[in-house]
């Protein structure tokens, strides 16, 4: 009889909530605190139903209680990120519009469709529970090193020296394995268990998969990616530091060794960095271009007058911050650069709200994931990082660029959704 009465009590509570999500939780909630109430009770020399009984009772109208419970722990929906996203894939359109893209049909629908499938994957996310991923994270890690085998394997596609496996109207590039990599380590990283010789396994393989599929901005992408969780995890402080500096000092005697075989060409490179001028001729051009247009930007840009013809490189997908500040200036391209980095801040300041360990490391992850692209973008451009492919999040043209971010910004979207449905007892 108690049971029913119990039963009855969080039917009633449950009825008063919304969200089915929310109803769960709620309902796994009540019942842990029923049982040690039970308990309790039982300790004071009651029987077993009348302790139930005294339980339900002291719970209160189930009625009011299950309208406070819709209030506390209804989904939430970040809408500073909502809106920074809007803006941001608004603003998109500006480089095209400017670089005389948006002019040709083919264009103008193609990134039509990559901003509505970059909506797509953040909305979708957004409404999946992250809180299923959790155990999952070999799953993840396997689509991703598949992807990087079947593009190292089969790849029919060549465009800069690099790889790709065209399926149709479907093309599988490095990039496509980041998200995988990204929901994994969040997983693997939440589990106390994971040994060290089992990270340094779990880290290799994709770096060589990487690396054989000729994309090494993809390895520094993951690599911060992996050490940034890292901080974050169930590791000890001793084995972070044992961990990363073994890291650091196998990369340095990698470096060393890699110096002996290293060709004239590839020495130019790094060099062209401190004195573009002396290789003007060859890697230094696209430099000294990027710093002259940059320097004749001005401060409103070409706005309202007629623009006069100039050659960008890569105007809109690695220099697309080049186009945007050339033609609409540096007081517009600030305030896109503020737009961006209100990304970051914005996921910092959710961090402390979420109490999930494996929701916080998605939230770190995806911190560090989109702070290096925006961070090395904005810095080859200024000159302090080399030249390399690495896309503006949301502004520079293309498909997996704005795949990748979407889902950063939606796995954050779906943690924060979730924040008070985590049941810590």
């Amino acid at each position: 009889m108690s049971n029913n009465k119990k039963q009855i009590f969080l039917n009633e509570v449950t009825n008063q909530i919304r969200s089915k999500e929310a109803k769960a939780y709620v309902a796994n909630e009540l019942n842990y605190h029923l049982k040690e109430a039970k308990r309790i009770w039982m300790e004071k020399g009651l029987p077993e139903s009348e302790a139930e009984e005294k339980a339900v009772e002291q719970m209160g109208s189930p009625t009011k209680l299950g309208i406070q419970m819709n209030k506390l722990h209804r989904p939430k929906v970040d809408w500073w990120l909502v809106i920074l996203l809007t803006t941001t894939l608004g603003l998109s359109f500006l480089p095209m519009i400017s670089l005389g893209y948006m002019e040709s049909i083919h264009f103008l629908i193609y990134k039509i469709l990559i901003v509505l499938l970059g909506i797509t994957a953040t909305v979708g996310l957004m409404l999946a529970d992250y809180r299923k991923w959790k155990k999952r994270g070999w799953v993840f890690y396997t689509v991703g090193n598949l992807l990087l085998f079947s593009l190292v394997l089969f790849s029919n596609t060549m465009i800069n020296g690099v790889p790709l496996l065209k399926l149709g109207p479907v093309t599988i590039e490095s990039l496509m394995a980041l998200p995988f990599f990204y929901l994994a380590w969040a997983s693997f990283f939440n589990n106390e268990k994971l040994r060290i010789w089992q990270f340094f396994l779990l880290l290799l393989s994709p770096i060589l998969l990487f690396l054989a599929a000729a994309s090494i901005p993809t390895v520094y992408l993951y690599v911060v990616m992996v050490f940034v969780m890292l901080w974050w995890s169930k590791f000890s402080k001793k084995v972070k530091l044992i961990i990363t500096g073994g890291t650091i000092s196998l990369l340095i005697i990698l470096g060393i060794v890699a110096w002996q075989f290293i060709k004239p060409y590839q020495i130019v490179r790094l060099l062209v960095l401190f004195e573009p001028e002396k290789y003007a001729d060859s890697a230094g051009f696209m430099i000294l271009k990027i710093q002259e247009l940059m320097a004749s930007a001005g401060l409103f840009g070409w706005f309202g007058q007629p623009t006069p013809k100039n050659f960008i490189p890569e105007a809109h997908t690695n220099f697309v911050f080049v186009s945007f500040t050339y033609y609409y200036g540096w007081l517009f391209g600030a305030l896109l650069i503020v737009i961006l980095l209100l990304f970051a801040a914005r996921m910092i300041a959710i961090q402390p709200k979420i109490k999930d360990s494996y929701g916080k490391l998605l939230l770190i992850g995806g911190v560090a994931l989109y702070g290096v692209q925006l961070v090395s973008n904005i810095g080859m451009v200024l000159g302090f990082f080399p030249m390399t492919t690495m896309s503006l999040p949301f502004i520079s043209y293309g498909v997996m660029p704005t795949i990748l971010n979407a889902v950063l910004i939606g796995a954050v979207l779906s943690v924060y959704r979730r924040k008070d449905m985590v049941f810590t007892n």
